[in-house]
């Protein structure tokens, strides 16, 4: 029988409107449990219950995949891999690089890839200011940065002519996107729905205004 988190996951993704295969399930809950044995140790994540980081982390990070599009992403100040490694498992045609300056944190990203065998995911250990990129990204993205305008300006070097900025904000950011104005033309604030969160989430997809 199916463990409860795994019941939980499958119940929020058909929520979310997402046909997962058996091998991303399987690859999704590899994941957590490695995250739960790393947790100990590292301090990843200040959420421990992992029935909480399935709703918390997967289910949070998989609710706006079917909002990012483009082939190269980044994900910026990914931390333990969010919402980086999920969107990695159900995308493997897509170009997943995962940046964070914390040395416990990438390590931890290393032996995800490994141990999961995501081919189409790199880690950056690297501060996100000095990080050159061969190849800029059509998708920036993260749920970690303190404010929509440090997001844009910290990593606005990333970005190719044509890409977007995706911030995963809670409540809807008003007054944020007040400061952005300036710098960015905001294509749409998406209402995201968490299955069981039972808290506000929204996707800001913004692309930086042409000198």
């Amino acid at each position: 029988m199916d463990d409860p988190c795994a019941l939980l996951l499958r119940r929020g993704c058909r929520e979310i409107g997402l046909d997962l295969t058996g091998s991303e399930y399987t690859a999704l809950l590899a994941y957590l449990a490695l995250l739960v044995k790393w947790n100990k140790t590292y301090n990843l994540t200040a959420v421990r219950d992992p029935e909480a980081m399935v709703v918390r982390h997967l289910l949070d990070s998989l609710a706006i995949e079917p909002l990012v599009d483009g082939q190269r992403w980044i994900d910026v100040g990914t931390g333990a891999g969010l919402p980086g490694i999920p969107l990695a498992i159900l995308n493997p045609d897509k170009e997943v690089h995962l940046l964070d300056s914390n040395s416990k944190k990438t390590r931890f990203l290393f032996q995800v890839k490994t141990a999961l065998g995501l081919a189409n995911m790199t880690v950056h250990h690297q501060r996100v200011e000095s990080y050159q990129p061969q190849e800029l990204f059509d998708v920036v993205l993260s749920r970690a940065f303190a404010s929509l305008s440090d997001m844009v300006v910290s990593c606005r070097h990333l970005l190719d002519r044509d890409g977007v900025f995706l911030a995963m904000k809670g409540v809807y950011p008003q007054d944020e996107l007040a400061v952005v104005e300036g710098l960015c033309m905001i294509d749409a604030v998406h209402a995201v729905d968490v299955p069981d969160l039972g808290e506000h989430r929204h996707l800001v997809q913004m692309k930086p205004l042409t000198a």
